[in-house]
């Protein structure tokens, strides 16, 4: 698969016939137009009109990050693959609140099955996660007679409260503690760090969205509104655990991210540019690992398994196959 350019450094981002390079005080770094799927721009970056225009011909996405990391926007090229089929059918699922339903549930229970695995792999090796097993699974009894998509998300968001204090006892780290879920901003150091991941994760799902026929703006867990993309945020539920979440275990456990890559900002703790860098170098590499895909018997990355979780979810929506949300076999 194509490559995902990081920009950390300030400079300006241009077009050169037909090919792209950013340009700092220290120099030109060109960028392989070919090899390239994606821009994650950390940076204070110039651009111009011509540069969209390019990056729409050669169908590169563009994600904006702030100055303290968080998610501003992208710039989505003109859809190549549009389907006013597809669209039609996606508009048909949300409406109706039966089929919305069907898809919601399953996003929230692919979700939580991947939550059961990663604390099942962390139990089995020595951590005392029982009693967080027993209260998830308690939890998401109530999944099969929830009556709405509010309901889920209600749920869902109980079952991860739960999960996200079990970290404490996956890192047993003085320095990385949960102390409850905030956000904007966020009020320590592993709060920083499950933001960031979660955004990265999000605007990978959009990328990946991109290259297929569905419209990221209808979702179904998440309400379609007029504000975000959503659909990206329904996939990503399934893929936090195994992708997001583990990147933060390795990071933390192995001591590759450490207090000094975050800093005191908004009244809150953010990673500082180190700390970015890191955490994305990582996270990388995450999205490029393979394993071996049991259903397809072939070895397939994190990110092509985004890309197959759509396809799954384009079948569904033309009636040709049920979608059945990825579990991990861990």
């Amino acid at each position: 698969m194509k490559r995902t350019i990081y920009i950390f450094s300030d400079g300006e981002l241009k077009r050169k016939r037909n090919t792209l390079y950013f340009e700092t005080e220290e120099g030109k770094k060109y960028i392989p137009v070919e090899n390239t799927s994606e821009l994650f721009i950390f940076g204070e970056v110039s651009i111009n009109k011509r540069l969209l225009e390019f990056l729409t011909e050669s169908e590169i996405i563009m994600h904006f990050f702030n100055y303290y990391g968080y998610y501003v926007g992208s710039y989505y090229p003109r859809q190549h693959l549009n389907s006013g089929y597809m669209i039609l059918k996606q508009a048909e699922h949300y409406l109706d609140p039966s089929k919305r339903l069907i898809l919601a549930r399953k996003f929230v229970e692919g979700a939580v099955e991947n939550i059961k695995k990663v604390l099942a792999y962390y139990k089995n090796r020595g951590k005392q996660l029982g009693e967080y097993i027993q209260k998830i699974e308690s939890i998401s009894q109530s999944l099969q007679s929830c009556k709405d998509t509010e309901g889920l998300m209600a749920i869902e968001g109980n079952i991860r409260e739960q999960y996200y204090y079990a970290f404490d006892r996956i890192l047993d780290n003085e320095h990385f503690i949960f102390e409850g879920r905030t956000r904007r901003p966020p009020k320590n150091r592993l709060n920083a760090l499950i933001s960031f991941a979660n955004s990265i994760l999000y605007t990978v799902c959009l990328s990946e969205i991109y290259h297929t026929h569905l419209d990221p703006r209808i979702g179904f867990l998440h309400t379609t509104n007029f504000r975000r993309f959503s659909l990206n945020l329904d996939v990503a539920e399934v893929f936090k655990p195994i992708i997001a979440d583990r990147v933060i275990f390795t990071l933390v456990n192995k001591g590759i991210i450490k207090p000094q890559h975050f800093e005191q900002k908004l009244d809150g703790i953010v990673l500082n540019e180190k700390g970015r860098e890191v955490f994305v170098r990582e996270m990388d590499e995450r999205l490029k690992a393979t394993f071996e895909h049991r259903g397809l018997g072939r070895h397939v990355s994190y990110r092509q398994l985004i890309r197959l979780e759509l396809y799954k979810i384009e079948k569904h929506l033309i009636g040709d196959d049920e979608y059945r949300p990825f579990i991990t076999s861990w």
